[in-house]
């Protein structure tokens, strides 16, 4: 049964999992230090919903000891890193487990632990509705406790985006949001989970019922879907500057989508962030410009064989030919145009760099460095790299 219940998801890790952890895990420390350059605030926070019991059956670990270890590691990030836990069946587990490897002091920002029932308890969405921007010195607003929120919920019940925006309007707060497409097409169609998936798409659910069922394809219903979720948050945010990208499983036994996992920022620099971490778990190489296409991975390849990570010729080569096209005849820095066209496109810094490079060694562009200094390779993105397509 491709819908697993909670009590089994955590006795045997999967590979999908576990990647869905390393991403989280390796985004959070990252995306502080892109903070910190901004802004040094009072804490970091670190916000998981449906965190687990941190240790699987099997002995492999989950996001919050994962992410924990990686905070650990950073003695700057070890001390300004809130956790923020909550877990309706798992809490005094994962607590047993998380100061088991990290006794009480290890952090010196105190690790809560909770036990609310998401959708149940009114107090979640108040914790995350309520502002953290205060005043410098110098009369300028900052958030003192930007967050990552982590929202797995099985299923769809204790989503609210009008919440989630409230969130995402404290500067620098993201989310990593957790979308089991497995549940949200069939509740679509079935009017019993209306005033659930009204909570999701509060402006959008008649259209979205109607749209949905014109589309034949689930890849095309499922791109749909995410789309309206990203057109509530720039509603709800009264802002176009809303980035969102979606990492794709596929399922352990078909060619299907099982799960989700969706990046919303209002930030360039985050935006950025998701799709290289991103890019470093797909193993699957493919045009991220075309349609439903995202960053995905298909435990079916893997098999724990990790060789087939970051092999994006396929991705690489239709960005090439993309930017021929669209730069034609134009000369500018490669850190400009990677800053300006990446902010609309999925591809990541990698395939941008490799992109140029392809297109100077096929005689499709030509590069020079400003710096007078002797470069091993034809591009790299920065401000003293031109690029000339012809």
């Amino acid at each position: 049964n491709s819908i697993m219940s909670e009590s089994n998801f955590f006795k045997k890790q999967t590979d999908s999992s576990r990647i869905k952890a390393s991403i989280v895990s390796e985004y959070f420390p990252q995306y502080c230090r892109i903070i910190g350059r901004k802004h040094e605030p009072v804490m970091f926070r670190y916000i998981d919903l449906f965190s687990g019991p941190g240790i699987y059956e099997d002995g492999n670990v989950s996001t919050p000891i994962m992410l924990a270890r990686n905070i650990a590691q950073d003695s700057f990030l070890k001390e300004k890193v809130q956790f923020v836990f909550n877990d309706l069946n798992y809490r005094d587990e994962l607590k047993a487990n998380f100061e088991a490897e990290f006794p009480n002091g290890t952090f010196p920002k105190k690790v809560y632990y909770t036990d609310k029932e998401v959708g149940g308890y009114e107090g979640i969405y108040r914790y995350l509705e309520k502002s953290t921007m205060e005043k410098d010195g110098r009369g300028k607003y900052w958030n003192e406790k930007p967050s990552l929120l982590f929202f797995d919920p099985f299923g769809y019940s204790g989503m609210r985006t009008v919440t989630l925006a409230e969130f995402l309007k404290n500067w620098g707060n993201e989310i990593f949001l957790f979308i089991n497409t497995k549940r949200i097409n069939p509740a679509l169609e079935n009017d019993k989970f209306e005033d659930l998936i009204r909570l999701w798409f509060p402006s959008r659910y008649d259209s979205l019922k109607v749209e949905v069922r014109k589309l034949r394809s689930v890849p095309e219903r499922l791109e749909y879907i995410l789309t309206s979720l990203r057109e509530e948050f720039v509603e709800l945010l009264k802002s176009r500057y809303v980035y969102c990208c979606a990492f794709r499983f596929q399922e352990e036994d078909s060619r299907t989508t099982s799960h989700y996992i969706l990046h919303i920022t209002k930030g360039q620099k985050g935006y950025e962030l998701a799709k290289t971490v991103y890019n470093k778990y797909a193993n699957e190489d493919l045009v991220l410009h075309n349609g439903s296409n995202t960053y995905t991975f298909d435990p079916k390849k893997c098999a724990n064989d990790v060789t087939l990570f970051g092999d994006t010729h396929e991705a690489v080569e239709a960005l090439k030919d993309l930017l021929c096209e669209e730069f034609k005849g134009k000369t500018m820095k490669t850190q400009d145009l990677f800053v300006g066209h990446q902010a609309k496109t999925k591809y990541c810094r990698e395939h941008y760099t490799a992109a140029m490079r392809m297109a100077v060694k096929e005689g499709l562009a030509t590069a020079e460095y400003t710096d007078g200094k002797n470069h091993k390779v034809s591009v790299l993105i920065a401000p003293t790299c031109i690029i000339h397509f012809n």
